[in-house]
Formats: structure tokens, C-alpha cells, sequence
């Protein structure tokens, strides 16, 4: 089988590329991805230079871009696609909705529209403000498309996940990185608020068996029934880090921060026989003893973005004159 990722040099595309490729031995994947600040094509190095060079490859690209999707569609033909290209940080989302709506809702038209003008590819989609208002459009998006042209479609709503490979912009590698370097961990003032956390491995193997065992036209929540306060996060790290509590520093909420966030998991268990297999205090353990002995990876991303961020503060200044 063929498989066309879809923002593959992200963290859970990442993380995917990997897991399939260890674990069928036969596919091939094709990685397409447009490499935004939060893409990092150095993550799979190793895969496409050295494990698997003759069943990986990458193409450079928009997922707006209908004419380079649906000849990339033509030229390789995938069994299907994978979707994980989106703009996925909820504060930027409040910032800059607009690029949100454009990747996330409209990419996922593209998608579609290419893939059914082939007839190459199912399609499955991996979702997860502005933000959340994107995503769910995409989901009716795509569900419309099943309803309406019949196209072969499943759907997967993921928890939080965390991991290896995650940017650190991300509260987990944040919270990790930062406290490595003695560095403030900013809680937002309801520090309270829940969340579902997931290991990405537990999330790629979901996926894995959706692709194997899901009903077309199904969609399945993705969750591990673990709630954990950003409180209770940034404890954790300052433990296992042996880093003091003095580190937490308190901001203002953002405008609308959600106090909960659970999905119901039954019926991924029910219908296609999927759990969870990483404990969350061991996939933690795991995730920091990662940030800890891999700096380079994330300090190089981190001095990337704090050029970026500069250059984008000078046009954004520029363009409101």
C-alpha cells in the first residue's frame, strides 16, 4: 500500500511516517508538506538517508495548491491519504485566524477536490477559538463529501498528544525545555483547567488501526481517559527535572480558554479494538528524558522561530503604517 501523508514533517506526522514504516514492511509513503515553522524535515533524516529510502520520499508544498496536489495524486496514486496539515496552536489561532481557515478548512477542500477528481485515494483526516472552529468545519467538510459524492472517508479526534518531536512552542516540550534551562513556565491564571493527554505513539497506532479495522464514513475519538491540570503538567516536569516551584509564573487567560477538554473513546475500543498502551507517567518520563538528551534538536528550532518572529513583528509594523 501507498500512503500520501500530509503534513509529515510536523510532530504527529512525524511520529506516523516512523511508526508505519517500522510496522509494514512492504508500504511506502509519500510526505507532502509546505515546512511552516512548525515542519522540521530533519526529523526523518534518518529514514529517508539511511532505514527506508526506497519506500519514503518527500515533496515540497501547499495543500492549497489544487494543480501540484492533484498531480502529485496522478504521478503516485496512494491507496490513501493521510491528512495531518494544519495550523494547530490555539494562541496563534486567536492572533492570526484567517491562516487557520485557510490550511484547515480550505487545504482540506483541496484534498478532497484532488482526490476525487483521480479517484486514486481514500482520505482520512486526524483533527483536533478560531482554531476549533476551523477544525470542525473541516470535519463537516469532509463529511459532506462522503454524504455527497460517496468519497471513502473516516475521521479521527484526537486528545492532546505529546512526545518526541513536538515544537517546542507546545505546553509539554515548553514546560520541559524551560525548566531545563531554569527558565519561567508561564501558567495561564486558571492553571485548573483540564485536559486529555496521549502518548503520539498511541495516536499513530489509532490511526493504524482505523486505516485496518475503521467503518468508511465513521468517525472515532481518540483518547486515553487520562485528565491532567496545566498545574498539575508543569508539577510533574519540575519533579521529575528536580527544578523548584518557583519557576510557575502566572498570566491572564486568553480569550475563550476552554476549562475541559474529554472525549468519549467507547467507541474506537467497541468497534475497532484500539486502547491505549503507554501509561501517562511512563510516556512522560519518556517525553523529558527525550528534551533532555536531544537540546540541539529543539534549541535550533527555538532560535529559528525567534528570527522569524522578529522578521514578521517588522512586516506586521510596516503594513499597519
Amino acid at each position: 500500500m501507498k500512503l500520501l501523508v500530509t503534513g509529515g514533517a510536523g510532530f504527529i506526522g512525524t511520529n506516523f511516517i516512523r511508526y508505519w514504516l517500522q510496522h509494514n514492511s512492504d508500504d511506502a509513503i509519500v510526505n507532502f508538506d509546505r515546512l511552516t515553522y512548525a515542519g522540521n524535515l530533519s526529523n526523518l533524516t534518518d529514514i529517508a538517508e539511511t532505514h527506508y529510502p526506497k519506500r519514503y520520499r518527500f515533496v515540497h508544498g501547499d495543500i492549497l495548491d489544487f494543480a501540484l496536489v492533484e498531480s502529485i495524486l496522478k504521478k503516485e496514486c496512494p491507496d490513501v491519504i493521510v491528512n495531518f496539515a494544519a495550523e494547530s496552536h490555539n494562541s496563534r489561532a486567536i492572533l492570526h485566524p484567517r491562516r487557520f481557515f485557510e490550511t484547515n478548512v480550505m487545504g482540506t477542500q483541496v484534498l478532497l477536490d484532488a482526490s476525487r477528481s483521480t479517484a486514486c485515494s481514500g482520505f482520512i483526516t486526524s483533527l483536533r477559538t478560531p482554531y476549533n472552529a476551523s477544525k470542525a468545519a473541516a470535519d463537516h467538510l469532509v463529511n459532506a463529501y462522503f454524504h455527497s459524492f460517496g468519497m471513502p472517508i473516516t475521521i479521527s479526534n484526537c486528545a492532546n498528544n505529546y512526545g518526541p518531536y513536538q515544537h517546542p512552542e507546545k505546553l509539554i516540550p515548553l514546560f520541559a525545555t524551560n525548566a531545563i534551562q531554569d527558565l519561567p513556565l508561564t501558567l495561564y491564571r486558571s492553571s485548573h483547567n483540564r485536559r486529555e493527554w496521549l502518548h503520539v505513539e498511541d495516536h499513530c497506532r489509532a490511526i493504524a488501526a482505523v486505516l485496518e479495522y475503521g467503518k468508511i464514513g465513521e468517525t472515532y475519538n481518540v483518547g486515553s481517559g487520562v485528565e491532567k491540570s496545566i498545574e498539575e503538567i508543569s508539577d510533574f516536569i519540575l519533579d521529575i527535572l528536580d527544578k523548584p516551584q518557583h519557576l510557575k509564573t502566572y498570566v491572564p487567560d486568553r480569550p475563550g480558554h476552554d476549562c475541559r477538554y474529554l472525549l468519549d473513546s467507547s467507541k474506537i475500543a467497541r468497534d475497532v479494538g484500539w486502547k491505549p498502551a503507554i501509561a501517562f507517567e511512563d510516556g512522560m518520563r519518556e517525553t523529558i528524558r527525550w528534551y533532555v538528551e536531544n537540546w540541539k534538536w529543539w534549541q535550533e528550532i527555538q532560535q529559528k522561530v525567534d528570527s522569524e518572529m522578529v522578521q514578521e513583528d517588522k512586516w506586521e509594523r510596516f503594513t499597519e503604517r
